[in-house]
């Protein structure tokens, strides 16, 4: 497969060269988590097919799904109009976009004053990423 020349100098990135990218199921439209791209992650998500973020933690590339399996593998980029937050649109490979074993990092609902969880965790963490100490 020959790498899809692709100008990430289009896209307003912010003071630290990053951008916003939000996964979303690409069948049912469920927003599954937000990242960091730099101007390489994007490129090589582009180039591999599968989601690559900027982990600001780590100061380094993030191949998501590269310690739990869980990939996320890329059907379809927009960009929003303001070309400040790329949209990834992927096929969430094993079910598990958070690092918590949920399908979504958005699973806290703000109800009567209070945050309260609302979804499952799918896999424990640690049979996930083996045992963490964070």
């Amino acid at each position: 497969m020959n790498p899809t020349p692709f100008d990430v100098n289009t896209l307003n990135w912010n003071e630290q060269g990053l951008i916003p990218a939000i996964a979303q199921d690409w069948q049912t439209g469920e927003v599954l988590m937000m990242a960091w791209m730099n101007p390489e992650s994007l490129q090589l998500t582009v180039n591999e097919g599968r989601a690559i973020y900027w982990s600001r933690s780590r100061q380094r590339l993030w191949r998501k799904g590269e310690e739990s399996g869980n990939v996320q593998r890329l059907e379809e980029l927009r960009i929003d109009c303001d070309a400040d937050t790329i949209l990834l649109r992927v096929e969430q490979v094993g079910g598990v976009a958070c690092h918590t074993g949920r399908r979504s990092c958005f699973y806290f609902r703000f109800d009567e004053g209070q945050w309260h969880v609302t979804d499952p965790v799918i896999t424990d963490p640690n049979t996930l990423y083996g045992k963490r100490d964070d």
